[in-house]
């Protein structure tokens, strides 16, 4: 008996499966969206946090606009401006002379404490032969002091000072003792009680501005009268 053993043929596997199918990938643009979305989310979430912490927020900058007029072509803007100036300036000069120690003629200055010096009796005068200076055309006028304050004033610093014309010349005192022009007076002045003292500077026939300045004492500044006389 044979022992040779034919093993049977092996049944076949058909046809190869194919390969599954690739999934399609998705657009580039939805993963942006998707990641911009939690970036935005994440934000959003840090300034809800900020914004209702205990910490308050800073209030934001506040800026202010400034808005220039521009003159015209010919520079009209910038020469009102000016004129306005001008005219302010002059107001101020006009109305407000007095807190700079400058006075009319017939204006009133008034010390701390209660000290005044006025002027008044404005006159044209010629001075005798017997004069100082002789025979020489001069303004004669009265300096008026009062005294109300408490203590006596030393009235003998008194001091008065004139020039005249627009260019300031020197004017010099007149001393006549026909006309009472004598200086200032030796005394002192009590408390409630004023002084006349008759006063004269020289002033050439031509001219109309005097400035007249008086001083009651050492201490004080001098009152600056001014103006013309006919």
């Amino acid at each position: 008996m044979s022992t040779d053993f034919t093993p049977p043929p092996m049944p076949g596997y058909g046809p190869p499966v194919p390969p599954p199918p690739v999934p399609p990938r998705k657009p580039r643009t939805a993963l942006i969206a998707v990641a911009a979305a939690v970036v935005a989310a994440a934000v959003s979430a840090l300034v809800t946090v900020g914004v209702s912490g205990d910490a308050e927020a800073e209030p934001a900058p506040t800026v202010t606009v400034t808005e220039t007029a521009a003159a015209g072509a010919d520079g009209a803007g910038a020469d009102d401006d000016a004129a306005a100036t001008d005219d302010e300036e002059a107001t101020d000069s006009a109305d407000g002379g007095e807190e700079d120690g400058v006075y009319a003629l017939d204006d009133t200055a008034v010390y701390e404490p209660a000290t005044e010096v006025a002027l008044s009796g404005l006159k044209r005068s010629v001075t005798g032969e017997y004069a100082e200076p002789e025979n020489t055309p001069y303004l004669q006028f009265t300096v008026k002091v009062k005294n109300g304050g408490k203590k006596a004033l030393d009235i003998t610093q008194l001091t008065v000072n004139c020039s005249y014309g627009k260019d300031g010349k020197s004017s010099d005192s007149v001393f006549d003792s026909e006309a009472g022009l004598e200086g200032g007076p030796e005394t002192k002045l009590l408390p409630g009680r004023s002084l006349n003292v008759p006063w004269g500077c020289e002033l050439p026939k031509g001219e109309k501005l005097i400035q007249i300045e008086v001083s009651p004492d050492f201490e004080s500044d001098a009152a600056i009268f001014t103006g013309t006389v006919k």
